[in-house]
This record gives C-alpha cells, structure tokens and sequence, in this order.
C-alpha cells in the first residue's frame, strides 16, 4: 500500500506548485458558480492539491486560492441567479436538480436568511444551489458576501490543514512504518466520517427549526 500511496502523492507533488494552487482555484471557483460541484465536489480537489504542501507558505498560497476561487464562485453564482435565474431553472439542468431542490433551496433562504447562506456552504446540494437561489431573491449581494465569506473561510481551512496534515504524517512515517498508508487513510477517513456526522446535526437542527417555524406560521395570531 505504501508504494501505490507514495507514487500518488509523489505524481501530485511533480505538478508545478503554481499550477497546482492555480487549479484548485479554478476548481473552487466553477464549484458553486456553474454547479460543477454536483459531480466534481470542492473537498476532493482541495483535500488532493493540499496532499503536496511542503511548508507553510504553500499552505498559505493554496489557502488563499481555496477561499478566492470559492468566493468568486459563488460571487459568478450570485449574478448568474440575479440575471439568468429562471432561465437555469427551467433549463435541462435546472430540471435535473429537481423541483424538491429548488423548493427547499428557496424556503430555507426564505426562513432562515443570512444563516442559510453561511450553514449551506456545509451541506450537499444546497451549498451549489444556494448562490443561485439568493442572486434570485431579495438579498443584497453586501449581505450573502458578509455571510458567505467567513463559511468559505472555515470550510477551505478546514479540508486544506487535514491534506497537509494527513500526507505530511505518512511521509514522515512511511520509511519507519510499513503499513504507514494505513495511518493516512485512517486520518482522511476519519475526518470525512467527522464531516458527515457535523452535516446531519446542522440537518437536523436546521429542520427542527424549519418545523417550529412552520408551526409558528400555523399559530392563530392575535
């Protein structure tokens, strides 16, 4: 396991620094803006690009590129919804994201706000839909980017340290361990089973609020 581990994290170590932090950029920035993330998600192209960091200024440089290209992402999604909004929608793609998305995408913004912006940056579908959904709303573009910003931040922090940390760990185990890969997988996969038992608790918290609410909505009123 050790060699087939080594030879990947060595095949995306050889690709030019600059190229590699450039291209996960990029990736970030088509995530949410044209809804690439739905089939190449945001946190297997940083987790790979940060599995070749050497020291603390690639960490920084690839930081930096994560949070840009996701801001500006979502930026391009938030004018795409503003100008084109119904258009996507109704497009082979905006079908094919479903009626339900959509629906639930517009209500959380609508009950939630600002809130639903910064948790949906954690949840699958939503955080590609949402950008969209606001440019189509009432929300100034001041407030999503005051909301989506700090999510952003704390999203690309947390998926580019564990890269670093987990293949930074095998390298330095892998001469004196022989069973090294192991270790790296574990730490990926713990951090990912972490990630999703976070998602499901906002879920959950999200929806008991969405319910009280709906029962609040169904209150006789004075």
């Amino acid at each position: 396991m050790n060699e087939i581990l080594t030879w990947t994290l060595d095949t995306v170590r050889n690709v030019d620094p600059t190229l590699r932090v450039l291209l996960a950029g990029i990736g970030m920035l088509l995530e949410t803006s044209i809804l690439v993330g739905l089939i190449v998600p945001g946190d297997t192209i940083v987790i790979v690009s940060a599995t070749a960091i050497t020291d603390w200024v690639q960490y920084v440089l690839l930081l930096l590129a994560v949070i840009t290209g996701a801001l500006c992402g979502e930026t391009i999604g938030f004018a795409l919804g503003r100008y084109f909004g119904p258009r996507i929608q109704a497009s082979r793609l905006g079908r094919r994201m479903g009626e339900r998305n959509w629906v639930r995408a517009e209500t959380y913004l609508a009950r939630r706000g600002g809130i639903a912006v910064f948790v949906s940056r954690f949840l699958p579908v939503l955080h590609a839909l949402i950008p969209l959904t606001v440019g189509m709303s009432t929300m100034s573009y001041r407030k999503f980017f005051a909301w989506t910003a700090p999510a952003c931040l704390i999203w690309a922090g947390a998926y580019v340290s564990i890269g670093w940390l987990a293949a930074g760990s095998y390298r330095q185990l892998s001469t004196q361990l022989h069973q090294a890969g192991f270790i790296f997988a574990g730490i990926i996969a713990l951090f990912f089973i972490v990630i999703v038992l976070v998602k499901k608790l906002i879920e959950r918290l999200e929806s008991r609020h969405m319910e009280g609410a709906e029962d609040g909505d169904d209150a006789p009123r004075a």
